[in-house]
């Protein structure tokens, strides 16, 4: 005889299941039209019976150099972006000054604006100072769109950490950049990974800043790679996909890696 609350459970796990596979599909449909050649996406197989890596072949001789160039764009654009950001969101937290909450008013607007508009924006400024086609420039660019973000995040974790952990410290004759960086930081640890990962994946995803502020192969991100692909109408979906596949790894890994992290400072803050 079915226990009544596992009988209740069951529609609930069905459900779950049917939308997790939803989710998935396209994931698997995308390395399954990897493994199949001479297929176009929307005629391949449903398994690869046949499987073959000559598309991943070709997408690391195509692709290797803009997997590079975004690879160093994303973590280039993290560490500037918890450089920045870290210490603003301590300041935030920590000293009540005139002004603040309007400033923290202007960073949530700052995240309604489309990043089309800032890179718009960031064109004629980027072009005088030389930074058109710069990996450099990219960074920038990611940068000025995730510190906002950063700051509204780890600022409401530092917010909930006692002000007598910092008081002590002090008193023990350390200095405010000592506490900072050796009781706030650690404490902050979570949060801090948390932006990370976020502003990681969004450098990483980014298309409208590679798209506006780059014009040529030598700087070309793995976003426009696949753009390039789908915008010269090629039949070689393989290769498409493989791209597609190689770009998700990176994402993947950190996700894996970083969920507790992300689990913890996502909720933090929200109860002291």
């Amino acid at each position: 005889m079915n226990h009544p609350s596992t009988a209740r459970r069951l529609p609930m796990t069905v459900l779950g299941v049917f939308f997790l596979t939803v989710m998935i599909f396209p994931v698997y449909w995308m390395v399954n039209s990897s493994l199949q050649a001479g297929s176009g996406a929307a005629t391949s197989d449903f398994f690869p019976v046949h499987a073959t890596f000559e598309g991943y072949a070709t997408a690391l001789t195509e692709q290797g150099g803009n997997f590079v160039t975004s690879l160093l764009i994303a973590l280039g654009t993290v560490a500037l972006t918890l450089v920045i950001a870290t210490p603003a969101a301590y300041g935030l937290a920590r000293f009540r000054t005139r002004g603040g909450t309007a400033f923290l008013l202007v960073l949530l607007i700052t995240q309604m604006i489309p990043a089309m508009v800032i890179a718009n924006a960031l064109y004629p400024l980027f072009n005088s100072l030389f930074l058109i086609n710069n990996v450099f420039g990219l960074i920038l660019a990611n940068t000025a769109a995730g510190i906002p973000f950063a700051i509204l995040l780890i600022r409401a974790f530092m917010g909930s950490i006692p002000q007598a952990l910092v008081e002590a410290a002090l008193v023990d004759g350390a200095g405010n950049l000592r506490a900072f960086v050796s009781i706030v930081v650690p404490i902050s640890r979570n949060a801090i990974v948390t932006a990370a990962l976020f502003t990681f994946l969004s450098a990483w995803s980014d298309f409208l800043f590679a798209l506006t502020l780059t014009s040529t192969p030598e700087v070309r991100p793995i976003t426009l790679g696949i753009y390039d692909y789908i915008s010269a109408n090629s039949q070689d979906w393989a290769t498409v996909m493989a791209t597609a596949v190689l770009a998700s790894i990176p994402a993947g890994l950190l996700l894996i890696f970083a969920q507790r992290y992300i689990a913890a400072g996502a909720v933090s803050g929200a109860v002291k």
